[in-house]
């Protein structure tokens, strides 16, 4: 013990002396652009009790927005909404008339390459949740932190992330949706009011639930994309040698079960980026921030960025045989 502690005073006394400052602290290093603390305090906001939850249609979900499209604005995006970074939505469920009006939350980042320009790659989470429901163990606040609260900081970690690196060649669209707990409500309005021509939009990677790791894939850092094997998305990873691995409980069918299905039924090949575990706090008031393990996320979004620059440099992403839903 007395050792170990006499090596850590030498380092000390090394750097202060390398720095030029001995007697006075050295500062720690800057933060990197969407890490760990950056990560936390986007979520702490996005989860909070005062956001009551986020369903769709309710004050706690336009504070969400709000906060949103600021964090865009100070990120550096360019607003595509048709109200700045608000698109507007007029949602409707399969069994119900037009209901409350909400908003999908849209930033850019323009592609340099004047022959790929035009083409898009769009990076999105859902940020709407379940709201207040019935109480568990005296919380009735449904915060959902990791669904989907954990995606939607990972794709603004994502967008920092890019806007520091060089332009890629084609756009970037950062979608935030309304209404997905719904029934992906936010998602089919934006497929019917694109930013960009969907036969322009070369692939959709969704982010969800990528708040905590997963053991089945090998822990912390360590993501899963859904529907690998369905196209060349899969290979590109498999070929970068990313720490993202297949879906491993393909029986669970969560290829079908987020944003990304209604983007592969319009024929772009999507996929969803999780490391969800099959933890019990699913849709419960137990998914708060303090359950989130941001050194994780921090992970993921490194590794989300690689594969999104992948996309937005490299070839074009095509469904296999069979592939496309």
């Amino acid at each position: 013990m007395q050792a170990a502690g006499r090596g850590k005073l030498s380092v000390w006394a090394a750097l202060l002396v390398a720095a030029g400052c001995a007697g006075r602290p050295v500062a720690p290093p800057p933060e990197p652009a969407g890490g760990a603390g950056e990560l936390r305090r986007w979520l702490t906001v996005l989860a909070a009790d005062s956001l009551t939850g986020r369903a769709t249609g309710t004050e706690g979900a336009t504070r969400a927005a709000r906060f949103l499209a600021t964090t865009m604005a100070t990120i550096g995006l360019e607003p595509a909404g048709d109200s700045g970074f608000f698109q507007q939505t007029q949602l409707a469920a399969s069994a119900a008339p037009a209901m409350a009006v909400g908003a999908n939350v849209i930033g850019m980042l323009r592609g340099s390459d004047p022959a790929r320009r035009d083409d898009a790659v769009v990076v999105g989470a859902h940020y709407d949740h379940l709201g207040v429901g019935p109480a568990v163990a005296g919380d009735s606040i449904y915060n959902g932190a990791d669904d989907d609260g954990s995606g939607v900081v990972a794709v603004l970690g994502i967008a920092r992330r890019l806007m520091e690196e060089r332009p890629p060649a084609r756009t970037v669209i950062f979608l935030l949706t309304t209404g997905e707990e719904m029934g992906l409500l936010g998602t089919r309005w934006y497929l019917a009011h694109p930013v960009m021509p969907l036969e322009r939009t070369v692939a959709d990677l969704q982010i969800e639930m990528v708040g905590r790791p997963d053991p089945l894939v090998g822990g912390a850092g360590i993501s899963w994309l859904t529907g690998y094997e369905r196209s060349t998305m899969g290979d590109l990873i498999r070929g970068e040698g990313l720490p993202i691995a297949p879906d491993p409980r393909p029986l669970q069918r969560f290829f079908e079960r987020s944003d990304n299905i209604a983007f592969a039924r319009a024929g772009i090949p999507a996929h969803t980026l999780s490391s969800y575990g099959m933890h019990a706090d699913y849709h419960t008031p137990a998914d708060e921030v303090e359950r989130i393990d941001f050194a994780h996320l921090a992970g993921v979004v490194e590794a989300g960025a690689r594969l999104v620059r992948l996309l937005a440099d490299g070839e074009a992403p095509a469904w296999h045989p069979g592939g496309r839903p």
